[in-house]
């Protein structure tokens, strides 16, 4: 890799990781049509981590808050402030942890073609503009979630495993679609990205452990900073800008990505 390389994959995973896009299926596609060599296990680590961190920064006031409830409800055994959704956080992670683990050669493999990316792209694309619709036209959106609700949301996370639906895009799709207001969709979506991230970390470091890398500890500081910085500077910007024009700018990215992926592929 080379510092060009570097700056545009690490970008690419900090910009779209939390937006509803999917970050896998840009870096894929990047592959693709560039023909690059591979970035290695070890980038992948340190742009995740960049991310990762990005999101602990931006709701460590929250995370520590959703902590301290978790704990309590644990001593007290009865529901404690925010604990539901710390709860939720960890319960919801569950199946695409267990999917993760039982599908891993099967998502690193047979999940990879530009043909099934452009299909998610499309079709959870549109779900996504159904669900901002569906959402849109609820009166009665909920401001706290329900152990139902976390089970569904956590199932429908499963599919963030095929490349091209973005965990943030279903799970805000999920979200929306069980009637949750708009800001506690992202929240939790958000909130759910962090064991999410660490569960792939982990997967990715037993990976790393069993192969020989030469590094370049220079280029990986780099790809760790900007990940870190453009996941940041996205969350903060996608959270203000979805209060003002709502998803379809996204559904519409959605759509006119994935038709650009047919015509590529034909």
């Amino acid at each position: 890799m080379d510092i060009f390389q570097t700056i545009v994959l690490a970008l690419v995973q900090g910009l779209s990781e939390f937006l509803p896009i999917s970050s896998s299926a840009h870096l894929i596609l990047i592959s693709k049509l560039t023909n690059w060599t591979d970035q290695g296990l070890a980038f992948d680590v340190v742009v995740h981590m960049g991310t990762l961190s990005a999101v602990i920064f931006y709701y460590q006031a929250m995370i520590k808050s959703l902590s301290f409830d978790l704990y309590h409800s644990i001593i007290k055994r009865q529901t404690i402030g925010q604990s539901k959704l710390a709860w939720g956080v960890l319960l919801g992670t569950i199946p695409v942890g267990l999917a993760g683990v039982i599908f891993k050669d099967s998502i690193a493999t047979d999940f990879r073609s530009v043909e099934i990316i452009a299909y998610a792209t499309l079709v959870f694309g549109v779900l996504l503009g159904f669900a901002s619709w569906f959402n849109h036209r609820d009166k009665n959106l909920k401001s706290t979630i329900s152990w139902v609700d976390i089970g569904f949301v956590g199932m429908m996370q499963t599919l963030a495993l095929i490349p091209g639906t973005s965990r943030s895009g279903i799970t805000i799709t999920a979200c929306m679609l069980v009637g949750l207001s708009r800001k506690l969709s992202i929240q939790f979506s958000f909130l759910l990205s962090i064991p999410v991230i660490s569960l792939s970390l982990i997967l990715i470091l037993i990976d790393l452990y069993h192969q020989a890398q030469l590094v370049n500890v220079s280029l990986l500081a780099m790809g760790f900073v900007v990940s870190a910085i453009s996941a940041y500077v996205t969350i903060v910007f996608f959270i203000k800008l979805i209060d003002v024009v709502g998803m379809m700018p996204f559904v519409i990215y959605r759509l006119t990505l994935g038709v650009f992926l047919f015509l590529f592929i034909l």
